[in-house]
């Protein structure tokens, strides 16, 4: 067991330094852009790249742990991670330029990639059997709670400091997670014989085609909306190329002794469940992540702050929750807990889907509370079950398969975000504008009725009449736009909904026919 006889708490804290660190990597850069852009002479557009340079070399390492892991050891891989990581955030901090900060920030998704999965290793083997739940509880304040304060604390840095700081505050939090990983962590035995073993080979095909097909998917997810998707023939040959070498991958990878991924791991049923269900959880909670605050600043006028503020409270009943969903695991079967969850979560983004421009600040806090409860329900024991029959010796590659899900999810929920919104909020402008005729009588009268308030102002009969109609399509914008963020929740809430069946498919079994019950 890594770390001998150290308190498991104390590794847990270890671990989750980082793993916290990395994660608000990904989404505390999202409100700071237009200072970034600013302050390097670029434009917003071009300082997307900022994200998406992390999200795809990001991408790229998740799945690549446990290889990685088996050839040069976990606890080097990790502290190697944390020490690339560490190191580019400074890069990024002191950045000179727009393409400087960007292949800074390659480098600190290369590092970052590689923590979440170790990490999440070390946790499994470090507790017992009957407590891991509360070990994926503690993992799962940093991958949950994490992305959903981001913002929050990305905007307060920018505000009162520099964004250069929402790098550099990664610094002593770095060094700090690599003393105690070198003093408190250590390799289980089957690694380090292994480890140890002459003859493992690079899969150089088996990665440049997963590096081909994740990098290029990576980019027509980001990019796709900005560039009218298969309008662009870059898009176009973006998706050709990653289709071809995803699906060379898994023809490549299933004939390799030592592959880089471990597709032979995904026929454990509860392990192939946990994938698809963890992408699903990504693609919603990023998606709705990003879709609120969109809502909050752009429709009824919050500043970044206030909308962080909404945000807020949710992921700190999250990690309030997860603890207790940890315990609970010991008493109740967790595809009940799982259901729970789901059914919990269904309700308040279905709840959210009837939002409109009268919604107060109170009412927005609460569903997002009670949408984020219901997730608490789902983290620990999907992941606790997901791991449950997997080998020792396969870990790093199952926590590489689940990283990679959520990654992967998260990224597809955001670019449907940014579709959908564009899309059904042009068709709703559409719908609603074909009433603004002359022969509707409603139109006829708030037109009048404006007008008349107008002239009274003391504008002229003319400019009164151009000033309503240009208040009435204000007006038209607005509740296009929301229900264009409406349609976002109803989909999202029935995907919840969807979920119910294949979690209640999952068993827990632990690995080696040991017995378990729930």
């Amino acid at each position: 067991m890594p770390g001998g006889k150290v308190n498991p708490w104390v590794i847990a804290f270890t671990v989750m330094l980082a793993t916290f660190m990395e994660v608000l990597d990904t989404s505390v850069a999202n409100v700071s852009l237009p200072h970034i852009a600013g302050n390097l002479a670029a434009s917003v557009d071009e300082s997307t790249w900022i994200l998406t340079a992390y999200l795809v070399s990001n991408a790229l390492v998740l799945p690549l742990g446990g290889w990685i892991s088996m050839m040069i050891g976990r606890k080097r891989f990790y502290m190697t991670c944390v020490a690339l990581f560490t190191i580019s955030s400074v890069m990024c901090g002191f950045a000179p330029s727009l393409i400087f900060l960007v292949i800074a920030r390659v480098f600190q998704g290369l590092g970052g990639g590689g923590l979440q999965p170790t990490s999440q290793a070390i946790l499994v083997e470090t507790f017992p059997k009957e407590k891991q739940g509360m070990a994926m509880a503690v993992y799962g304040i940093g991958v949950i709670v994490a992305p959903v304060v981001g913002p929050t604390l990305g905007g307060w840095i920018t505000d009162n400091f520099s964004w250069r700081w929402i790098f550099l505050i990664n610094v002593p939090v770095g060094i700090l997670s690599l003393i105690l990983t070198s003093a408190l962590i250590e390799d289980p035995p089957y690694l380090k014989r292994r480890s140890a073993k002459s003859g493992m080979r690079l899969d150089y095909i088996g990665l440049a085609l997963l590096t081909l097909g994740l990098g290029f998917g990576e980019y027509v997810l980001d990019e796709g909306e900005r560039s009218d998707w298969f309008g662009s023939p870059m898009i176009v040959w973006s998706v050709i190329i990653s289709t071809l070498a995803l699906a060379a991958v898994v023809f490549w990878e299933l004939r390799q002794k030592e592959p880089v991924l471990d597709f032979h791991i995904l026929k454990d049923k509860n392990l192939s469940l946990g994938v698809f269900s963890i992408y699903l959880m990504g693609f919603i909670l990023f998606g709705s992540t990003v879709l609120l605050p969109i809502f909050l600043q752009t429709v009824l006028g919050y500043t970044a702050t206030l909308s962080g503020l909404v945000l807020s409270p949710g992921g700190i009943a999250l990690g309030m929750m997860l603890p207790l969903v940890g315990f609970l695991l010991g008493k109740v079967q967790a595809r009940w807990l799982m259901a729970s969850g789901l059914f919990i979560s269904s309700m308040a983004t279905l709840h959210m889907s009837g939002f409109n421009l009268d919604i107060d600040f109170r009412t927005a806090v609460m569903a997002r509370t009670f949408q984020m409860l219901g997730m608490a329900f789902l983290w620990v024991p999907m992941n606790t079950v997901a791991f449950s029959s997997v080998p020792k010796e396969r870990m790093n590659y199952a926590t590489g398969w689940l990283n990679l899900a959520r990654n992967a999810g998260g990224s597809a929920g955001i670019a449907f975000v940014n579709t959908m919104l564009a899309r059904r909020e042009q068709f709703h402008q559409q719908n609603l504008v074909s009433h603004l005729i002359p022969g509707n009588m409603m139109y006829q009268n708030m037109l009048e009725g404006l007008a008349h308030q107008l002239a009274i102002q003391g504008a002229s009969a003319a400019d009164a009449m151009r000033q309503a109609q240009t208040m009435l399509y204000s007006t038209i914008q607005r509740h296009a736009a929301v229900l264009a963020v409406n349609d976002n929740f109803w989909l999202f809430g029935w995907l919840f909904l969807f979920m119910i069946p294949i979690t209640l498919m999952m068993v827990n079994r632990p690995a080696k026919g040991k017995v378990h019950v729930d």
